[in-house]
């Protein structure tokens, strides 16, 4: 009996992390073409931080797998472009290679899929015709080690390589690549992986002349008249990435391939751009992003599979500011190499994934403009009567610098408005403050509320605050050198007597 109610729990916790498979997710991208890479641990302490349970390795970097062990974060690890060719041509090379990247780290790195090459019919077609060799020879290693069953083999496909993707019914993949598209499908749906593919709707948008709308390609809401209509299915399309993932599935059919899955393995829309790339935009990238991700975790899925999500990942968690090309080659990252947030994604009801949504995430800063002697006088209030601990601000403590005081009056005019809640008026000082959405933090001082460095939010320790005074001292608690650090000293000793 005991052995038997063991078998059912056993049974009952695999369907359970079967279903919990079946939902689609959101995945991240990690490049690591930065100038200063941050140390494994602190990405993988970003990723616990933002909730972040899917990401993809361009590489199966060693130092990466094991600060991802014991996470539960699973893992797509790849073999880069110019390792294929010689895995594609020997056995022992690929088997060696699932000992050392595979075999080494899992289970305890929860490894779920290898990405053999990554879009190789449009960057290293000399490499094609071993494709799908090394396809066989990584699952044939996976098979002897008895992990074919959790670890998937597939390679990300360039969307490029299908043609007439316009409309989605009438797509087929490039002829010229069938003789390695057909072998390789075989293959994904004899081992049951699915077909990888790359979508950027933002190069779509680019390279269209004006032919696909702006709001098209971010997801944003059309009127009927405005979407696309399939002229073969009269089916509607509001955006270009489920069109794209149609396509997809129409080109394989047309190959008759009708049950593999498809995993959209890179998406996303840079934040920042050259002077003729005026669409490349926080906002842009804010808009694409945070309406793919609600597409996604609700499970709208496409016109022709409604309801059906693609799990897909976005490229990328860091801006990568080595990548050659223009300036929007560098910025497709949600976060810097610091882990501060590019842009605040808006995620109301979506979970808890990148749960660094603007709708509660605000801040108080000093009114651009302001009279720098009334910012003084409300600098001088929240630091006194206001009972905010401005000791932050002292010479050598990490919110010093900037030596100003539109600088200084921000940061106490910020910890006052979170210790109250964040209610309206509590960030109004006499007219000389404003609510935001940009977190003002800068290097090493991090504001209440903040997303810091890692991800996390920083809290609030300063002892809870219920004078009314409108008070209004004199002395300058701003300027450089030491006599004005002196004067910050003694004006913060005075009002902690005061406040006794």
């Amino acid at each position: 009996m005991a052995r038997l109610l063991v078998l059912v729990l056993v049974l009952l916790l695999a369907v359970s992390q079967a279903t919990a498979d079946e939902d689609p997710y959101i995945g991240v991208n990690i490049g690591t073409d930065l100038s200063i890479m941050p140390h494994p641990t602190q990405v993988v302490a970003l990723l616990k931080a933002q909730q972040i349970r899917h990401v993809r390795l361009y590489d199966a970097d060693r130092g990466m797998l094991i600060a991802l062990a014991n996470t539960d974060i699973r893992v797509m690890v790849s073999i880069p472009n110019d390792q294929l060719l010689g895995i594609g041509q020997s056995n022992s090379t690929a088997a060696n290679w699932v000992s050392r990247n595979i075999v080494a780290h899992y289970p305890a790195t929860n490894i779920t899929a290898i990405c053999v090459g990554s879009e190789v019919f449009t960057t290293i077609p000399n490499a094609a015709p071993v494709l799908v060799n090394a396809m066989k020879y990584i699952y044939s290693a996976l098979v002897a080690s008895n992990l074919d069953n959790q670890i998937k083999v597939s390679s990300p496909l360039a969307s490029s390589i299908i043609l007439d993707s316009f409309p989605p019914s009438q797509a087929f993949f490039n002829r010229s690549w069938n003789p390695v598209m057909v072998p390789m499908l075989n293959f994904l749906q004899s081992s049951g992986s699915p077909l990888m593919l790359n979508i950027y709707p933002y190069y779509d948008y680019m390279e269209s002349n004006g032919v696909i709308p702006l709001d098209y390609a971010l997801f944003k809401p059309l009127s009927p008249t405005k979407e696309a209509v399939d002229s073969n299915t009269l089916v509607h399309y509001s955006n270009v990435f489920d069109a794209m993932v149609d396509a997809t599935y129409f080109a394989m059919a047309f190959l008759n391939f009708t049950n593999i899955p498809v995993i959209v393995t890179e998406t996303g829309w840079p934040s920042k751009g050259d002077s003729n790339e005026p669409d490349a935009t926080i906002e842009n990238a804010n808009t694409y992003n945070s309406n793919l991700i609600r597409h996604i975790i609700n499970k709208t899925g496409t016109p022709k599979r409604p309801g059906i999500a693609v799990s897909t990942y976005i490229y990328e968690l860091y801006n990568e500011d080595l990548k050659p090309g223009p300036i929007s080659e560098k910025n497709w990252g949600l976060f810097d190499a610091n882990g501060d947030p590019i842009y605040i994604l808006r995620l109301t009801d979506s979970g808890s994934l990148l749960a660094n949504d603007t709708t509660n995430q605000t801040y108080c800063t000093a009114k651009e403009g302001a009279d720098p002697k009334m910012l003084q006088a409300a600098l001088d209030w929240a630091c006194g009567p206001g009972k905010v601990d401005c000791s932050p601000l002292l010479q050598g403590k990490p919110c010093y610098e900037p030596d100003n005081v539109i600088a200084h009056a921000t940061y106490a005019f910020d910890t006052y408005y979170h210790r109250m809640g964040k209610t309206p008026n509590a960030c109004d000082f006499n007219g000389v403050a404003d609510i935001t959405t940009t977190d003002p933090s800068q290097g090493s001082c991090i504001f209440p509320g903040s997303l810091g460095r890692n991800g996390t939010m920083v809290n609030i320790t300063a002892p809870s605050m219920n004078s009314t005074s409108s008070d209004s001292p004199s002395w300058n608690f701003h300027g450089g050198g030491g006599f004005a650090s002196v004067l910050v000293v003694i004006k913060v000793m005075l009002w902690s007597v005061i406040l006794l």
